[in-house]
């Protein structure tokens, strides 16, 4: 499983320097290693296009892509549904309700769009806690996906009341996801942020383990399934509204990812947890510099990507699993 996770990590690295050098002017990828080398020595005529434009971008999508797939994966674990993502719960409409409202009234500002849709993540996991009570997985699958319809339907009436057209289409593209803003501080922002909520849930894989057995199962061994679904619930919360905030609304990743991993690396979330991660930033990487390129100049909204290359891989995998099935046992 190692080799498998390293092997994952290698293809990720060649993905990323390839994803930095492809484009309207294309970087060789030994220019693309040189420029982003802190020692090299006289400047070369592709650094600013390496380091200001794409390397961010790649870096960024790179997290976001981990970041999604693991809150999906902790999503179905929460839920025990393995068609689980933040999407189920809600939260995902929470963060778009946020960045709509500044994108409508505001406008596009850099610091206040990603505050307002953590924000707006937040407050809506705080509400499915309190609604769900006993936090039991039906529960809280009704819950969120009653408070996410109702917040869609909330998104609807913001982009309808808004008379502006370049409003409109900012939100419709920013609901379908977009790295085009991205930004050496954005980029280490979430790099930092998803690094430690991945290692925090990898950590807690064994009890993730257990809470997918059921309550009775988890409390004969010994740990407390609703407190368990309350601490990874804020996991997955602080993992989509910090993806959402900078990326927008990416579809597929959180539900194909995951139940990919699971059909490579087995159900024990100690080896399909780091190949989520892996295979999230991989499929997002590629899904975006597909969209910088399959209509240049013109760039395609990501989660249009994502969900032509996810679904066909995931279906494909599937059909060659020995199972047949998906599942999270």
């Amino acid at each position: 499983m190692k080799t498998k996770i390293a092997a994952l990590a290698v293809i990720l690295l060649i993905s990323m320097i390839l994803a930095i050098g492809l484009g309207p002017v294309a970087v060789p990828p030994g220019d693309v290693v040189r420029a982003l080398y802190v020692g090299h020595g006289s400047p070369g005529q592709f650094d600013f296009i390496v380091t200001q434009l794409r390397a961010p971008r790649v870096l960024e999508g790179a997290f976001v892509g981990a970041g999604l797939a693991v809150a999906g994966l902790l999503t179905q674990a929460v839920t025990r549904n393995p068609l689980g993502e933040p999407y189920v719960l809600g939260l995902s409409s929470g963060a778009a309700v946020g960045a709509v409202l500044v994108l409508t009234t505001v406008g596009p500002i850099v610091a206040g769009l990603p505050l307002a849709a953590f924000a707006g993540a937040l407050v809506t996991a705080v509400a499915v806690m309190l609604l769900s009570r006993n936090r039991s997985p039906g529960r809280m699958v009704m819950t969120g996906v009653a408070v996410g319809q109702l917040l869609s339907g909330v998104v609807s009436f913001l982009l309808l009341r808004t008379d502006d057209p370049q409003a409109q289409h900012q939100v419709l593209f920013w609901l379908l996801g977009s790295l085009a803003g991205a930004q050496w501080q954005l980029a280490w922002v979430t790099c930092a942020v998803v690094t430690v909520l991945v290692a925090a849930s990898l950590m807690m894989a064994g009890r993730i383990n257990l809470l997918v057995l059921g309550d009775d199962g988890a409390a004969a061994l010994g740990l407390h399934a609703g407190r368990a679904r309350a601490v990874l619930l804020v996991v997955v919360t602080l993992l989509t509204g910090t993806v959402v905030a900078v990326s927008g609304s990416i579809g597929f990743v959180g539900l194909v990812v995951p139940n990919l991993a699971r059909l490579l690396a087995g159900a024990d979330h100690r080896r399909s947890l780091p190949v989520t991660a892996l295979l999230g930033a991989l499929l997002v990487v590629w899904a975006d510099t597909a969209a910088r390129l399959v209509l240049a100049p013109a760039e395609l909204p990501i989660g249009i990507l994502t969900a032509a290359i996810g679904v066909p891989a995931f279906l494909l995998v599937l059909r060659r699993s020995p199972a047949g099935a998906v599942g999270l046992a």
